[in-house]
């Protein structure tokens, strides 16, 4: 019952709309209300990763981050949103006003695309696609048409410069992670996106030596091209001002980054689909998971006392009315996600910007050679079931990832000599 909660409602508004509704027009109806909900929850998921994102980065520096606009700061992703559409539009008078507009709205596109085949759970994906995996793959690339438009558009010399790296940094690392996912396609057997999920019902691919690099592979190559810290050179401030959006405010800028946050989220929603078992977990039951939710909504000092004893009810409830229920599908996968969504924001928090080279040549002198390795350490997997395979596909990539690491190293600095002359 929880685990098709939101499946149930679905058909029950279907259901409902069939006494009003001509037969013929209930498959658009169906369709309608999946593209109302992702254009719905896309806007919120970009919000409150924003929240999130400060609020985590702020208690790595012992800082409290926004804690003034609601309770916790929960309102202030409302009132950024707010103050976006109320700042004035700046175009530069030498801008193309045309491409100008259009670029933030064709990066935004792509990003909200993703959704349709994103299979939040059991049953719960808006188009199960038999090349699900080939559309996410094609989809992703256009971002960097976008940047460009939005960088050429602009007229300004740090505009362009920041989308000639945004796109030169795209295209690099587009291709160690096409070829980090061809491990996956090689041992399903299959471009769709839920069949790849059943597939890891026994077993999650990143517990294999070769699904481990891959994971790897795709999740870094995906920070990458979505701009983000560290591998955020197209927007290097030091550099360039802001990058490409240097000549953008208002809620043309707010959209600009609607598209690199929800593509920060798509890159963490798809590796755990690819990798992590995407809505598969262990069979274990939700009223744990309830009273723990229930005693840290005790503990939050910060909410009204009426307020936080209905959120102390409500998840008490819950516990009770689904005691023999098990976590649900749709929970395993925000879970996973959002624990990677941790893991790139710890990142940011952690490491500091890559010089242009560096970032360069990590992605074709490092990714690009150990993903082709990978397939190759797949292949044995495949060939050799079991423990032979295991120790094979293990070996070939430890060997691969030393070598590859020695090969990479910058050489050794030699000691100077001056020459004096008298």
């Amino acid at each position: 019952m929880l685990d098709q909660l939101f499946v149930s409602l679905n058909d029950a508004a279907l259901h409902l709309a069939e006494r009003w509704v001509p037969v013929w027009m209930l498959p658009w109806l169906s369709i309608l209300v999946r593209v109302a909900a992702i254009a719905a929850v896309a806007p919120v998921i970009m919000m409150y990763f924003t929240w999130l994102e400060r609020k985590i980065l702020a208690r790595m520096q012992n800082r409290f981050g926004p804690n003034r606009v609601g309770i916790y700061g929960l309102a202030q992703p409302l009132a950024d949103g707010l103050k976006m559409l109320i700042k004035e539009d700046v175009v530069p008078r030498s801008a193309d006003p045309l491409l100008h507009v259009l670029a933030p709205i064709l990066v935004v596109i792509p990003a909200i695309l993703l959704f349709a085949v994103m299979p939040f759970g059991r049953n719960m994906v808006a188009v199960d696609l038999h090349v699900g995996l080939l559309y996410m793959l094609a989809i992703s690339s256009v971002s960097s048409y976008a940047i460009f438009m939005g960088g050429w558009s602009s007229h300004s010399k740090f505009s362009l410069l920041g989308a000639m790296r945004a796109v030169a940094q795209i295209i690099s690392y587009e291709v160690p992670s096409v070829l980090s996912v061809v491990v996956v396609i090689m041992v399903t057997g299959t471009l769709s996106l839920v069949g790849i999920v059943e597939a890891q019902a026994d077993q999650w691919f990143v517990f294999t030596p070769w699904g481990f690099v891959g994971a790897v592979i795709f999740f870094l190559s995906g920070i990458a091209e979505v701009n983000r810290t560290p591998f955020d050179m197209p927007e290097a401030e030091s550099e360039l001002v802001a990058g490409f959006h240097t000549e953008y405010s208002g809620m043309k800028f707010a959209l600009w980054y609607m598209g690199e946050f929800l593509g920060a989220f798509a890159i963490s929603a798809f590796t755990a689909t690819l990798f992590l078992g995407g809505w598969q977990g262990p069979v274990v039951p939700i009223w744990p998971l309830c009273l723990a939710t229930a005693l840290v909504v005790a503990t939050a000092r910060g909410i009204f006392r009426p307020v936080r004893m209905l959120l102390i009810v409500v998840p008490v409830g819950a516990a009770v009315v689904w005691a023999r229920e098990p976590v649900p599908s749709w929970l395993w996968f925000f879970g996973k996600t959002y624990l990677l969504v941790f893991v790139l924001i710890w990142l940011r928090g952690t490491f500091p910007r890559l010089r242009i080279d560096q970032l360069m040549g990590l992605a074709w002198k490092f990714f690009l050679p150990l993903s082709l390795l990978n397939i190759l350490a797949a292949g044995v997997w495949v060939a050799f079931p079991g423990f032979p395979g295991m120790l094979g596909s293990l070996a070939l990539l430890a060997i691969s990832v030393v070598g590859l690491i020695r090969l990479s190293a910058p050489a050794s600095l030699q000691p100077r000599t001056y020459v004096l002359v008298e």
